[in-house]
């Protein structure tokens, strides 16, 4: 990572230590859903920072319709007025493919957060369940605590995990979010957010069709597609 990967925003003291979220994704574009998930885990599982991480080259999705850099400069716009949150650019400047596990262990690296921090990976329940296919996933765990996000009212149902990954998780949960403070990794908690149904997917059909996007996404990141004629507009 470069000294630009990372913003420099001011750390509260001791924050540096503190348990650091961890969010990946194409964010093409970056949406409402994408904050809410970000914000809500802060609060829920007391998260020093969200590092945001954009995927350069997503190694399990099509290729995403706009750049990286573009896709890096919507997730900065929509980031930037949030104390808690960072933007890590070291994906979108990678030659290789972007895999979850690399990521973690670069950033597990004595000259990045080292191996004493807690990790918290942040993903949704469909990602969790979806893990079984994931590059080396079970190496996930040594490296990061997991954090799963679930509608309100409507917790994860271990019994409906693929069976795989429902016995290498068996002694991983726990249901204090105190406890990821207590070492680096290993754990794995789940908290309720509050669902917006808001995908990229449609995001990019709406203004492929010319249709407002208003109240999806952040103004800024709307000016910035408009702007650079991002995704096919008629």
């Amino acid at each position: 990572m470069t000294s630009s990967s990372v913003p420099t925003k001011a750390t509260p003291e001791g924050a540096g230590d503190g348990p650091l979220g961890i969010f990946g994704g194409t964010f093409d574009p970056v949406h409402y859903g994408h904050l809410r998930l970000a914000e809500e885990a802060g609060s829920a599982l007391a998260l020093t920072a969200v590092r945001w991480i954009p995927a350069g080259r997503p190694a399990l999705r099509d290729t995403p319709q706009v750049t990286a850099a573009q896709r890096l400069a919507m997730v900065r716009l929509a980031t930037a007025d949030n104390p808690l949150f960072e933007v890590d650019a070291s994906e979108v400047t990678a030659a290789q493919p972007s895999f979850t596990v690399p990521t973690l262990e670069r950033l597990r690296s004595p000259g990045h957060c080292g191996g004493r921090r807690p990790l918290v990976l942040l993903l949704g329940a469909d990602a969790f369940a979806g893990l079984p296919g994931w590059h080396r996933w079970q190496s996930l765990f040594a490296l990061a605590h997991l954090a799963v996000a679930h509608r309100p009212g409507f917790p994860l149902e271990r019994a409906q995990l693929p069976p795989e990954l429902a016995e290498h998780c068996r002694d991983r949960f726990c249901s204090n979010p105190a406890e990821l403070a207590s070492s680096p990794a290993g754990r794995v908690v789940t908290f309720a957010m509050t669902q917006l149904a808001i995908s990229a997917t449609r995001v990019r059909q709406l203004l492929a069709s010319g249709e407002s996007v208003r109240y999806l996404l952040p103004d800024p990141v709307i000016a910035y597609i408009r702007r650079h004629r991002l995704y096919p507009q008629p």
